[in-house]
């Protein structure tokens, strides 16, 4: 019973801090974009006296970045010794499906 509960608990850590991770990544992708346009605009306004309107938004990060982004984690937890190999390679598999 304490080896599931540790099980679970370990789960939902990782999943807690992938989400979290992915979250960062998108808005610290999302303001870095926000900021290059800003960038561009200002270039094409010095430039040229009627600059075409800027896009409607950043994309948002593709899945397989967000994937990526929690292989890492799991990998550093890994490394760290929090999870086993094997509990490495069940959530591998449950994020790659």
């Amino acid at each position: 019973m304490v080896g599931l509960l540790r099980g679970v608990a370990r789960t939902a850590v990782v999943a807690g801090t992938a989400t979290a991770v992915s979250n960062r990544v998108s808005r610290r992708q999302s303001g870095r974009w926000a900021q290059q346009d800003a960038q561009q605009q200002g270039a094409q306004q010095q430039v040229a006296p009627a600059p075409p309107p800027p896009p409607a938004a950043a994309p948002p990060a593709d899945d397989m970045t967000t994937k990526i982004e929690q292989l890492k984690q799991l990998s550093t937890l890994k490394e760290q010794g929090v999870l086993t190999d094997e509990e490495f390679a069940e959530q591998k598999r449950r994020l790659l499906g």
